[in-house]
């Protein structure tokens, strides 16, 4: 246990005293992809609150979205966060091929900076 202290006091000590460009990139990776995976947990919170039908893929839209919005961590994680859940739904769920192609199509979506509200139904209360 002091061992792995110690290992994590140094690399603190280490990427705080470095003036790397490569370490600066990579500590706002890491950064951004959990802050991605965090929006994608809220995302998933507030689609489980609302449970509100036909609000699926504006979440998964909005998810993605808000993480992509970090940087590319952040779609990182959105999208190893989305391909692992779909695959895990597609093949044990049993919702089929067609509901999984639809929620990758509003994860792109979402990644790629477009408005998720296009996946908004009407009625879904404001706060969402």
């Amino acid at each position: 246990m002091r061992l792995c202290v110690c290992l994590v006091l140094l690399s603190f000590i280490l990427c705080a005293s470095a003036d790397v460009p490569f370490l600066t990139r990579s500590a706002h990776f890491v950064r951004d992809a959990a802050g991605g995976a965090w929006d994608m947990l809220r995302a998933y919170r507030d689609m489980r609150e609302a449970n509100y039908k036909g609000a699926d893929k504006y979440f998964h839209a909005r998810g993605n979205y808000d993480a992509a919005q970090r940087g590319p961590g952040g779609a990182w994680a959105a999208k190893v966060i989305s391909d692992a859940r779909e695959g895990w739904q597609s093949s044990l769920s049993g919702r089929g091929a067609e509901d999984t192609r639809a929620d990758q199509e509003a994860n792109l979506w979402g990644r790629s900076g477009r408005d998720p509200n296009h996946f908004r139904p009407k009625g879904l209360p404001s706060k969402y």
